[in-house]
């Protein structure tokens, strides 16, 4: 089946021109699937890996608004609503500057996959826009999501597509897109977004989630060689939302994590990093992570450097796509790392991801280890169909099963096809397989 998948491969990098990490994404799940399709060559008769990676539709759409100084701005937004062979759409939206259509489409096959494992009724999604919220008033902010979901809403709906959040776009812009979407459409219709306030239809746990999964995934695939967090030293990437809740649940399962970042530089605090100065600064003075120095005796920062220069036996990349290379890779294998878990979407490039299974690292991509956000997200959605609110607690167990879940299933999946402890082949093949099943069953649509 190898000449099918290189033709398909070639099929489309040819369609899709420029769009580098759409193509890194597809690559790296195809260089998984030749098994599979050797035992399934109905999948390469019925052209599945052609259709997966065509988008069932692609929005993109002009965001005019309005700044502070009276000016009008305009930036561009984007929704591929990718495969909804599984349920409705499902996936967050990016504003950063770095959005451009092959950003929305490599999330949005990503998320394909990853909805998939999740086991939950739920296709995949993306989108976002060009637009950075950084530095931009409140009411810039709202003026801009109110603008951006005028044109949105008429494509998304509760059994269609349900957006989220993701970078860029946290609790405040969400309230201020579904405000706008229920203004417009006259409906309280609390599924049609997640990631909501939890006073008007979110989920305990939403905000968690992401950064608790990748932490559970992580603590069970360091199971299966005996170890745990406990006294792990770990340093985390980012200082969002996913890298802070990846912080607390490793802390609260013993390890001690000595560093993490931004865009700027990192951190180190050998103390261990304070969360609730972390908070501070990140989340209500809305600060550079440098800030966090000013309030910790004995921290420093370094500028223009990447966190991975820091010593750690379990990594956690929690930022963006491509931020660990091989050369970090190789450093830190050199240094004693033991696993990687990624709670950021593809952080980890092909030649690093190549490096550490060689050298015999515990590695978790993405699709698997941070499927807990989504996940929550469809536990939001139940909740919103059935006018209900779960507990904390009760939210929180459900989210551990799912992660346990996932974390079995790749591995089984790899030791089915004879490449034990691989979870990126794991994870792929059993999230292609499920779609690819679905798609079968509903004909050629």
């Amino acid at each position: 089946m190898k000449l099918q998948l290189q033709h398909a491969l070639e099929q489309v990098l040819a369609r899709n021109p420029g769009e580098r990490e759409f193509h890194q994404a597809v690559t790296e799940v195809f260089e998984s699937l030749g098994p599979v399709l050797d035992r399934n060559p109905h999948y390469v008769d019925a052209a599945v890996l052609e259709r997966l990676c065509e988008p069932e539709r692609q929005i993109i759409f002009r965001v005019p608004w309005v700044d502070d100084s009276g000016h009008v701005r305009i930036n561009r937004g984007f929704r591929v609503e990718f495969n909804s062979a599984l349920g409705p759409y499902k996936g967050g939206l990016r504003f950063h500057p770095s959005v451009y259509l092959g950003i929305v489409k490599f999330l949005g096959f990503e998320q394909v996959f990853k909805n998939s494992l999740t086991d939950m009724p739920i296709g995949g999604g993306k989108g976002g826009s060009d637009f950075d919220p950084r530095g931009r008033s409140n009411g810039e902010v709202m003026r801009f999501c109110q603008s951006f979901m005028t044109e949105l809403y008429r494509h998304i709906g509760e059994h269609t597509d349900v957006p989220a959040g993701d970078i860029g776009v946290g609790g405040r812009e969400i309230g201020y897109l579904f405000g706008q979407y229920k203004r417009i459409t006259n409906r309280y219709e609390s599924g049609v977004i997640t990631g909501k306030g939890v006073t008007w239809g979110g989920s305990l746990v939403r905000t968690e989630a992401t950064g608790y999964g990748t932490v559970l995934f992580a603590e069970r695939m360091l199971a299966t060689r005996g170890l745990s967090f406990d006294g792990m030293r770990v340093v985390v990437s980012g200082s969002g939302n996913v890298a802070i809740h990846a912080i607390e649940k490793a802390q609260a399962l013993g390890a001690h994590v000595v560093a993490c970042s931004d865009s700027r530089g990192y951190v180190v605090d050998e103390k261990g990093i304070d969360l609730d100065v972390l908070r501070q600064v990140r989340n209500v003075e809305r600060k550079p992570v440098s800030a966090y120095v000013d309030s910790r005796p004995g921290a420093h920062y370094v500028a223009d450097a990447r966190v991975w220069q820091v010593d750690a036996q379990v990594a956690l990349p929690c930022a963006t796509q491509n931020e660990l290379d091989e050369r970090d890779a190789k450093r830190m294998v050199d240094a004693g790392l033991l696993a990687v878990a990624e709670g950021a979407n593809m952080p980890t490039t092909p030649e690093a991801v190549a490096l550490l299974q060689d050298a015999g690292v515990l590695y978790a991509p993405g699709k698997a280890a941070n499927a807990g956000g989504v996940a929550t997200s469809a536990l939001e959605m139940q909740q919103n169909a059935t006018r209900d609110s779960w507990s904390f607690e009760h939210t929180e167990e459900r989210l551990a099963g799912i992660m346990a879940r996932i974390h079995d299933r790749c591995a089984e999946t790899a030791e089915e096809y004879g490449h034990p402890g691989n979870y990126v082949l794991g994870a792929n093949i059993a999230g292609f397989t499920k779609v690819a099943d679905a798609m079968l069953a509903l004909g050629v649509v």
